[in-house]
């Protein structure tokens, strides 16, 4: 299984800003029934992406000041990052299809 980064807002310039791939962040909360209906997806595109991108979560409950940096106004949001700056968003919960159309649209 491919590995899932997890950011908060003191790592986030190690992990993502200094990244060579472009970095999808999946943002999200437990209690968000969306999220985790998202999260094996998410892990699938690890897999299916590994060593062409990035993935990793940011927990809203835990860490909140690069969601709001981001203007994240509702949870699942996927932002892809590429040198640090946000270039992509897709928000709300999705097949895998769906899922790895955005990713591969956004590598």
């Amino acid at each position: 299984m491919s590995e899932i980064l997890h950011v908060n807002d003191a790592n986030f310039d190690e992990l993502v800003a200094k990244s060579e791939l472009p970095v999808f962040v999946d943002f999200w909360a437990p209690w968000c029934g969306p999220c985790r209906m998202l999260t094996p997806r998410i892990e699938q595109a690890a897999e299916t992406f590994e060593g062409r991108a990035v993935v990793a979560k940011y927990n809203c409950d835990e860490s909140s000041q690069l969601a709001a940096d981001c203007n994240v106004r509702g949870i699942p949001t996927i932002i892809v990052f590429k040198g640090g700056k946000p270039v992509a968003q897709r928000t709300g919960a999705c097949d895998q299809a769906t899922l790895d159309q955005f990713f591969e649209a956004n590598l």
